[in-house]
């Protein structure tokens, strides 16, 4: 398997909005995100990170196919409802950087890729030296009936990446699940690591 590695910042993410978005449809129809996505709501939620400078790409592409993504932006370009829970809580969000996505075909999974995106996150916010905090968020689905009976969630990866669950801080982000055409709310869970 020969791999390849490939950055955008800002506007530049834009050229990879159709890769990008088949990608995060593919990976996020899978528990616990059941997301029945489309190509132009994706195009749409993207453009947050295509009008953001700093916002930043990485992706990983296995011949010309693009097999992994992560991405990450600063909390204060980011939309209302991702800074609302922080805004509530009195917090600067001009001092955090939110980690946006990080997905990954399951057959290259467990190639030390999910830590290469932690990785390149981590240095891409901490390289403006004007960043405290990172975080990023996951949907909480508790005891729902579509849960595999062999799924692992990634409390204990996050972990060790340094991360803490914070469940007083919660969002709310509205998709279809899969089979449904109208979206219904979902709480999102916010994880936080300190000093970048």
């Amino acid at each position: 398997m020969s791999l390849s590695f490939l950055t955008k910042q800002g506007h530049a993410i834009e050229s990879v909005f159709d890769e990008l978005a088949k990608l995060r449809i593919a990976v996020f129809r899978d528990f616990p995100y059941l997301y029945e996505g489309s190509l132009n709501y994706e195009k749409e939620y993207l453009k947050t990170y295509a009008n953001s400078e700093r916002a930043f790409l990485f992706a990983v592409y296995d011949d010309e196919k693009m097999v992994g993504a992560t991405t990450c932006i600063p909390l204060g370009d980011e939309t209302e409802e991702v800074q609302a829970p922080f805004n509530d809580a009195g917090s600067d969000v001009e001092s955090i950087f939110y980690f946006g996505e990080s997905i990954l075909l399951p057959q290259y999974r467990g190639l030390g890729l999910g830590h290469r995106f932690f990785d390149e996150r981590e240095k891409h916010a901490a390289g403006f030296g004007t960043y405290k905090t990172t975080c990023f968020c996951s949907v909480e689905r508790i005891n729902h009936l579509a849960q595999p009976a062999d799924y692992r969630p990634n409390d204990a990866f996050w972990i060790k990446r340094g991360y803490h669950k914070v469940p007083e801080l919660k969002a709310t982000m509205e998709w279809p699940d899969i089979g449904e055409t109208e979206s219904t709310p979902k709480t999102m869970i916010f994880w936080m690591k300190e000093s970048v």
